[in-house]
């Protein structure tokens, strides 16, 4: 009896705690647009036939927990964007799920990993002050120790800090922006000139100049970035934003091997000591194992090697011979950025539908190795009811195909025809010889002459 009442008493608190967290997260409707503009709103759009959206579900039900508990202002909701088809377009949803963080008249698109730590984090951050003020020292230092990359402005009033705001407003959903005054800088950061945007990373802090690095969002988002990274797919896809080439050590973190550990700190160097040189056309890093290159290129990647990518056409960069020592490496780079290198991919026609044959096959050939039986049904019973088909009108013989040839012959034709096929017919007879019912025929049918002598 004490089982059972226990069983009850945990199924009612799991079904209270259950409803409670359904509770953080606002199911959505046509009034939102209508009562949406004085809060700050986390919402996301989804299908209900979406597989990644009914995988998001229960991330969003913590984010909406997570966000209530700490006192956040953002509010959580979802919509059904299939149901409200109209409202959704307005916001600019062209896929699912698609998260936005609606603030205002602004609408940010969260286009990071679908974890809780990362929504939340982007929710506080894009809520919050475009730039934020570091009044002391103190302050100051716990932010460099928070942030591997830290954008900072330092000055006073001026047409800089204009520029300022309006590429954080634009820029808060990659990174924070901060500001501070003189005073307020640790000593290890030192500015000839006032006022300034700087960027600390690197264990180096580096200055925004307009005359040479051109419009301050553009800088803002090329340097969001420390210079060597660890670069997965998803980095990858980020970096794409940033204009930059990027030069990758295709290594195997699992077996290490002398030779990546010696092409890692290769890449490492350059990105280091040639920050001058290739800083504003490249991004360095290293890359654990190389199935998602393959993918990329179509192709076959040596590990460990070195690949340069352009992300925006798709196109690829391998050096002529093994990489072994920096200046063999800042050779290769150099010859990708003056053009001598030899490139490969591309976004051309040929490339594209090399593209699409590519991936067919390899969502073949996941699907025979994930599921053989259903790669059999789905493929082979299509092919086999194709090639019944092709047979069958391969074979098919014409009933009417001699009175179509005769149609097409004048009646002198068809007379020569008709004679020709009598003679044919009066040939094989003869050739067959007499049979008995014409004999029986002959002796029936006499002469009137006879008949007469009879």
């Amino acid at each position: 009896m004490a089982e059972v009442k226990a069983s009850v008493i945990c199924g009612v608190l799991a079904a209270f705690l259950s409803s409670a967290v359904l509770a953080f997260v606002e199911d959505l409707d046509e009034t939102f647009k209508d009562t949406r503009e004085n809060d700050v709103w986390l919402v996301d759009f989804y299908a209900p036939w979406c597989g990644y959206c009914k995988k998001l579900e229960p991330v969003w039900y913590d984010v909406g927990a997570e966000l209530k508990s700490s006192g956040s202002p953002v509010r959580v909701g979802k919509m059904d964007a299939t149901a409200y088809s109209g409202m959704a377009s307005e916001f600019g949803v062209r896929g699912y799920p698609t998260i936005k963080l609606l603030k205002g008249d602004l609408a940010y698109s969260y286009k990071g990993p679908r974890t809780k730590d990362d929504i939340v984090e982007f929710a506080n951050r894009v809520a919050g002050p475009a730039v934020r003020a570091l009044p002391s020292k103190q302050m100051f230092e716990h932010m460099l120790k928070r942030h591997d990359v830290l954008f900072v402005y330092v000055g006073a009033e001026s047409p800089l800090k204009e520029k300022y705001n309006d590429a954080a407003s634009e820029l808060i959903v990659y990174t924070y922006f901060f500001s501070a005054s003189e005073e307020a800088l640790p000593e290890s950061v030192s500015l000839s000139e006032l006022p300034a945007v700087v960027v600390i990373k690197d264990g180096s802090h580096f200055t925004y100049d307009e005359y040479e690095d051109g419009s301050l969002s553009s800088w803002v988002n090329k340097e969001r970035f420390q210079g060597y990274l660890q670069i997965d797919g998803f980095t990858l896809y980020e970096l794409g934003e940033t204009g930059k080439l990027v030069a990758i050590a295709v290594i195997n973190e699992k077996d290490p091997t002398e030779e990546s550990g010696r092409l890692k700190t290769l890449m490492q160097r350059v990105a280091k000591e040639y920050r001058e040189q290739f800083n504003r056309d490249f991004q360095f890093g290293h890359m654990d194992g190389n199935d998602y290159i393959n993918g990329l290129i179509m192709g076959e990647v040596a590990v460990p090697s070195v690949i340069i990518l352009n992300t925006s056409n798709e196109q690829y960069f391998l050096p002529s011979e093994p990489v072994e020592s920096v200046e063999q490496l800042v050779q290769f780079i150099s010859g990708v950025l003056n053009g001598s290198a030899q490139a490969y991919g591309g976004d051309g026609f040929i490339q594209r539908v090399k593209r699409v044959a590519f991936d067919a096959r390899s969502t073949i050939m996941s699907v025979f190795r994930s599921s053989p039986l259903l790669g059999c049904f789905l493929f082979g019973l299509p092919l086999g009811v194709i090639s019944l088909m092709c047979y069958g009108i391969c074979t098919a013989e014409s009933d009417d195909g001699s009175d179509e040839r005769r149609e097409g012959l004048t009646d002198e034709e068809e007379d020569e025809e008709e004679e020709e096929e009598e003679e044919e017919q009066r040939q094989a007879a003869e050739l067959e010889g007499p049979n008995d019912d014409d004999e029986e025929e002959d002796v029936g049918e006499k002469d009137p002459e006879v008949k007469k002598t009879d």
